[in-house]
């Protein structure tokens, strides 16, 4: 048993070391799995009882290593409720991950029961695969440690992601290790020479056909020109300070002061980060908002300029028009509360976008529905908690000029699927706007940069992205980091991008990897449970 904990131990800590940001050790994502096979391999042919649980426990162990050390820098952003109520918060994320990926490799035990060692593999691949879609579905959505995003700081390996998404890097991952702990079990159980070299064929053939073709493509990739000049903003404002302490006038100065130090007269976007607008508009009555008028005076200088902002607003209703509505204090009238992205153009138009992609517990109330007899009970707490509206569908923004551009706040930018739907819709590039001061200067900040890369990748599009305290970037169609900003620094950049209008395969045909492989693991818990797996 000991030996099973450190191998698993074993295998989070090599995923750790592969993961971003972390440059140069990629590849031990091919290897990194090994251990915990090995360890699970052990338990099965183990003359022991229990070993679905035991298995249950193990893998949970070093999985939960792995997320832990990957993403500590979630309790940087929920300290500010208390150093120590922090802390069981924090387990949340950083275990339920785990939970579920020790729930797939459970699943691969209960497979072993009724089938081969080979088709419980396959199935495993479709449980793990299965787990990371409901993992960014789901109301407890979290899919910043889906295994395709490992590929982040090694773009070049993974240009085919244009065809398949973050989901084909998961099986590519998968795919290695497995035949890696099938030729390490071979040895182990005398596998007939025959079998073994084509093992060795298929891992040889598995690992370098799909790195020939992506390096191929990446230095055979040319962007057809189609130039557009943008101007990303990092104002470099406290998160902390943003909301009462410095006014809003002073902010909008501040970005405008640095828009203004490097804007040409043909520049066409203007980007601000998350929230760059701090104080709430309502959007019914944006046109007499002192703040919209202060961006307005802005722009008279700029003909065909329009400024992409992060903004608080709000939407009144006579009634409970949706879900997320919430009442006023004096029950006539209900509000919803958005994170938004503004786009501000020299003319009357403004256009909304409503983050989607909601951060749990802090954005939204998971299983609200479920969970609807607690809303009342958040409203006496003032909203705190699942206080935000959201849009079902993604937007596009369109300039005077015809640029159509996907507005991404945030957490949503590790969503490939839903990006690739708003570029569908006519969008040309993509703007990231976010606000990562609240976790510090820690590495959580670099691999969302890093994730934005895989964007860029999968919509040959270019990523356009303004980020308040850092990093700042502009990232072009082949996913190489073109220019980026220091953290922590007050500045702004400028970027002739190409604007482009082709629609990917993955853009097409969107999550059609998780989809299948969802259905298959579904067919695969039917089938172990009417063959009696579970009672073993």
């Amino acid at each position: 048993m000991k030996k099973n904990l450190l191998l698993s131990i074993f295998s989070g800590l090599l995923l750790w070391v592969a993961w971003p940001p972390t440059p140069y050790t990629t590849f031990l994502l091919f290897a990194g799995l090994v251990p915990m096979l090995m360890a699970m391999e052990n338990i099965i042919k183990a003359d022991v009882k229990g070993k679905g649980k035991k298995i249950f426990n193990t893998t949970f162990l070093g999985f939960f290593i792995w997320n832990t050390l990957c993403i500590y820098w979630v309790y940087n952003s929920l300290k500010v409720v208390g150093p120590v109520v922090a802390v069981p918060i924090t387990l949340i994320p950083y275990a339920l991950g785990p939970l579920l990926m020790a729930t797939a490799c459970w699943l691969y035990y209960r497979a072993r029961l009724i089938t081969t060692r080979p088709i419980a593999l396959a199935a495993l691949v479709c449980f793990w695969i299965g787990y990371e879609y409901l993992h960014q579905s789901w109301d407890l959505n979290f899919p910043w440690m889906t295994l395709g995003n490992g590929f982040a700081t090694s773009h070049k390996w993974i240009q085919w992601y244009e065809y398949t998404g973050v989901y084909g890097g998961t099986v590519w991952v998968w795919t290695i290790n497995i035949l890696l702990f099938l030729l390490y079990i071979g040895l182990r159980e005398g596998q007939a020479l025959q079998t073994r070299k084509k093992l060795i064929i298929t891992f040889v053939l598995g690992l370098i056909l799909p790195l020939s073709f992506s390096l191929y493509k990446y230095y055979n990739y040319k962007e057809q020109p189609n130039p557009s000049n943008i101007v990303v903003v990092q104002p470099n404002i406290d998160p902390y300070e943003k909301e009462g302490t410095i006014p809003v006038q002073e902010q909008i100065a501040t970005l405008t002061h640095l828009s203004d130090s490097i804007g040409q007269q043909n520049t066409e976007f203007f980007i601000w980060p998350e929230t760059a607008i701090p104080q709430e508009i309502n959007e019914d009555r944006i046109y007499a908002d002192n703040s919209y008028m202060q961006v307005r005076h802005f722009l008279s200088k700029y003909k065909n300029g329009n400024v992409l902002t992060g903004g608080e607003t709000y939407k009144m209703y006579n009634k409970r028009a949706t879900s997320t509505a919430a009442p006023m204090p004096d029950g006539a009238m209900f509000y919803d509360r958005f994170s938004t992205a503004i786009n501000i153009e020299n003319s009357s138009k403004v256009q909304f976008y409503h983050k989607s992609r909601l951060v749990p517990g802090a954005e939204s109330l998971p299983f609200g529905n479920t969970l609807s007899f607690l809303k009342p009970v958040f409203e006496h707490l003032g909203g705190a908690t699942g206080a935000y509206g959201m849009q079902t569908e993604p937007g596009v923004f369109y300039s005077q000029s015809g640029i159509g551009v996907t507005p991404v706040i945030c957490y949503e930018s590790i969503w490939g699927g839903w990006i690739a739907k708003s570029i569908k819709q006519g969008s040309q590039f993509i703007a990231v706007i976010t606000n990562d001061g609240w976790w510090e200067n820690t590495s959580g900040k670099d691999q969302h940069l890093d994730y934005a890369k895989l964007r860029a990748i999968e919509t040959r599009r270019w990523v356009c992205r303004s980020a308040n305290t850092g990093i700042s970037a502009f990232i072009n169609q082949r996913g190489d980091i073109v220019q980026q900003s220091k953290w922590w620094v007050r500045t702004a950049l400028k970027q002739d991008i190409n604007l482009n209008s082709d629609i990917t395969f993955y853009v097409e045909y969107g999550d059609y990897l998780p989809k299948a492989a969802s259905i298959l693991a579904v067919l695969g818990i039917f089938l172990i449970g009417i063959k009696k797996g579970f009672k073993h």
